[in-house]
């Protein structure tokens, strides 16, 4: 990897991890749901105007109903989810819950493909989830950070589901197609629910601002960024955002957010991220190639949020 793909991954790391910090501040104001429709709204717009630039209209048409369930499972569903998570849990905490998508991917993939999984899986397995366990058990004595770790974790669920279906449903939409379109579809998806849970007070400038880069630099942006990765270095490399993504998610929080850095949320992430690693170097000489496509759909993935 030279220095342009390496400096574009670390830029990557630091936008998707920011995600959290951004949540964390416009949730409470707007929040969960409204702020993620208006999330996906914004990034549907950027990126549809790229799509057209580049494409033409043409290349918005077809394949809505696999799009709508991509967008839901990717964008809708998950995003809400973990903006609900941010009203309890500091931006950093919930970055390292995000880092548990491919451990959650692999067991989807036993389970519903019959994926095999090699003894280095296994092990990333038991560790990742062990990591999980000790992340979350001082956690498990207040009501409301159990319902807010329970989001999280099963946002990151959808995320790594939503990987295996685009796999198999979407594996001939070009990935700028796939983005703009799910996102399309997210925000149809919420635009109802939405309308019923507006903010009863406007919400400040910040919030404004920080929903503003959720949509354009988080969302739109990050896959643009993501898409030249995959070209430059390929999905094997970029798929390395998912070590950094927690570092930066906590660096934020503590910078901006002054959030403490508690021992046992970093020994619980170091055990994810280590178990990550070993899923992912487990699984690259066994598992499917894997298209740009699937690599697109796990963003704040194998990414979200």
């Amino acid at each position: 990897m030279n220095v342009r793909g390496a400096s574009e991954l670390v830029l990557l790391a630091a936008i998707w991890g920011s995600s959290f910090l951004f949540m964390r501040v416009a949730a409470p104001e707007f929040g969960p749901i409204a702020l993620i429709a208006l999330r996906v709204t914004v990034a549907a717009a950027f990126l549809s105007s790229l799509l057209v630039a580049q494409r033409g209209v043409s290349a918005l048409n077809g394949r809505w109903l696999d799009l709508a369930l991509v967008g839901a499972l990717n964008s809708a569903i998950p995003f809400t989810l973990f903006a609900f998570a941010t009203l309890s849990l500091p931006a950093g905490y919930s970055s390292v819950l995000n880092a548990t998508v491919p451990l959650f991917g692999a067991v989807i993939g036993f389970a519903w493909l019959g994926e095999r999984l090699a003894k280095l899986r296994i092990l990333g397995l038991a560790l990742g989830f062990g990591g999980v366990l000790g992340l979350v058990w001082q956690k498990l004595s207040i009501a409301s950070d159990r319902t807010a770790v329970a989001a999280g974790l099963a946002a990151a669920v959808l995320y790594a589901l939503s990987a295996h279906v685009a796999r198999r449903r979407l594996h001939d939409v070009a990935p700028l197609a796939i983005a703009a379109k799910s996102q399309i579809a997210a925000s149809i998806l919420l635009a109802p629910f939405a309308l019923a849970s507006l903010p009863s007070a406007m919400p400040t400038w910040r919030a404004w601002a920080c929903a503003g880069v959720l949509g354009v630099v988080c969302t739109g942006l990050a896959y643009v960024f993501y898409f030249r990765l995959l070209a430059a270095v390929g999905a094997s490399r970029s798929m390395t955002v998912t070590y950094m993504i927690p570092l930066f998610g906590i660096l934020w929080g503590a910078l901006f957010l002054g959030e403490p850095l508690a021992a046992s949320m970093l020994l619980g992430g170091a055990a994810i991220l280590i178990g990550v690693a070993l899923v992912v170097r487990g699984g690259l000489r066994t598992a499917p190639r894997a298209s740009a496509v699937g690599a697109n759909v796990t963003r704040e993935s194998e990414s979200a949020a």
